[in-house]
């Protein structure tokens, strides 16, 4: 299998790909750069030969015909012809059978992308042997001259011309490349190795902190590169404290099964003496004992609903028609002392009835409530709104105000607590009850003059229809 693995190609890291892309796109574009300068060797070497005709002309005027022949043959040319302003032509070739004109041309009249574009075909070895160039001539004014020459020496001078500029421009473009790369890879690769790095380290080991790649790149010029860096150490340190939060809840949640066996029992005895008590006549002792029963069953069930918040998945919702104003009534004399110098206002329409789950909504109350006591409010306010299908349940107290770093850490267990000692589950599990419920709990304000906490209930439950409208039916 490690053999295999080694055969296997491995991929190119991006140090390699940086390289490599450099250097292609420098000798691309130099590449493009040498074009022109190849079009305007061959115009070049064309206006050369029109200067070596006008010298030869001059000096054929008075040549004999051997003489001719040797200075067309020193000059470059098969044939020279010298056109008058009335028509007379006179020729001088430099052997018996010149080679055939397969091409005109006219120098003044080419452009410089036609003549790169005759140029590669000549290095590519496309173009005719021989051409014929046609041009006016500078001995007259009306006269012209007609030139033919071989293109063999403009051949050769454009390949080695060419050989040579693609030699200079390969060792370039790697110097180039290099120098490009060094950079790239100190402002852009190693840092992104680096990134990649801490992100396999995380992925590996959560657990374990080694921000020194990550501080050295924060540290540099406030740049895409130290941005990322910064936010990817917020983001590490965010998703390990969420880690550790977690491990800490199922720790929570293993301990809560563990001995809620024995706190039931514990309570089931106190339930127990809780009916013996029923039977005494002493009407303090009724009255102390209507209160007692129902805490020890919200207890046990209490018990229950921890362990069930332990686990995966949402709590599970029992729904029946509950008063509200009478559940916010049960729920201040359960948590209001007698000697308390808070107390609570309660605006709720007593009509007021919606599918809940009494004993969850009963803990969310409770925990707004004491929250709201502890926190050093002397006035909680209860209200209610109905928006369309939406019932918007209202908590507002004249506390001081959540500090901003409870705020912050809203909702979030162990970390959202405002007093000390406290574990910050009693927000968290409130909103989770009221969102199994398909709701929501929010802060709405929270400042010097008091907080304000809002819970989005259903009128109605979606899936049965409105208590009113079996009644309009029955009507």
């Amino acid at each position: 299998m490690n053999r295999l693995s080694r055969l296997k190609p491995q991929p190119a890291s991006l140090s390699s790909k940086v390289l490599w892309v450099t250097v292609i796109a420098i000798l691309v574009i130099e590449s493009l750069a040498l074009l022109p300068v190849l079009g305007r060797q061959r115009l070049h070497w064309m206006y050369e030969v029109q200067s070596r005709a006008n010298v030869a002309a001059y000096a054929l005027q008075s040549a004999s015909p051997t003489q001719a022949a040797r200075i067309l043959r020193l000059a470059g040319i098969h044939r020279l012809t010298l056109v008058s302003p009335s028509g007379q032509q006179e020729s001088w070739s430099a052997s018996d059978a010149p080679p055939p004109t397969n091409a005109v041309l006219i120098p003044e009249e080419e452009h410089l992308s036609y003549s790169i574009w005759r140029t590669c075909l000549r290095i590519a070895g496309l173009a005719p042997a021989e051409q014929t160039l046609l041009f006016t001539s500078p001995l007259s004014a009306t006269g012209g001259m007609a030139v033919q020459v071989s293109t063999a020496p403009l051949t050769f001078r454009m390949r080695l011309y060419a050989r040579r500029g693609v030699s200079l421009i390969v060792l370039l473009s790697m110097l180039a490349g290099l120098v490009v790369y060094g950079v790239l890879n100190k402002l852009l690769v190693q840092p992104m190795e680096i990134l990649t790095a801490s992100i396999i380290r995380f992925r590996e080991a959560p657990e374990e902190a080694d921000h020194a790649g990550l501080d050295l790149l924060a540290a540099r010029p406030r740049d895409d590169i130290s941005t990322a860096a910064r936010e990817l150490k917020a983001m590490q340190s965010e998703l390990r404290g969420a880690l550790w939060r977690n491990a800490r809840l199922a720790a929570v949640g293993t301990a809560v099964a563990k001995i809620a066996h024995d706190l039931r029992n514990v309570l089931s005895s106190a339930l127990l003496v809780a009916d013996r008590l029923q039977g005494v006549e002493d009407p303090v002792v009724q009255r102390a004992t209507r209160t007692l029963i129902p805490a020890v069953e919200r207890a046990t069930q209490f018990v229950s609903r921890t362990v069930e918040f332990a686990r995966e998945g949402p709590p599970p919702v029992t729904r029946s028609l509950v008063r509200i104003w009478e559940l916010i009534e049960e729920v201040a004399n359960t948590v209001r002392p007698a000697s308390a110098k808070w107390r609570i206002e309660n605006l709720v329409p007593e009509m007021l009835e919606l599918p809940m789950d009494r004993d969850q909504l009963y803990r969310v109350l409770t925990n707004l409530i004491r929250n709201a006591a502890e926190a050093g409010a002397t006035l909680i306010t209860l209200s209610t709104e109905i928006i369309g299908d939406q019932t918007k349940l209202r908590v507002l107290d004249n506390g001081p105000g959540l500090p901003p770093k409870a705020q912050a850490n809203l909702f979030k267990p162990f970390t959202g607590s405002v007093r000390s000692g406290g574990t910050g589950l009693g927000l968290t599990i409130a909103r989770d009850l009221i969102r199994a419920h398909g709701g929501d709990l929010v802060l709405e304000h929270s400042g010097p003059d008091g907080t304000v906490f809002c819970m989005d209930l259903a009128t109605h439950d979606p899936h049965t229809p409105p208590p009113f409208a079996s009644r309009e039916s029955a009507l």
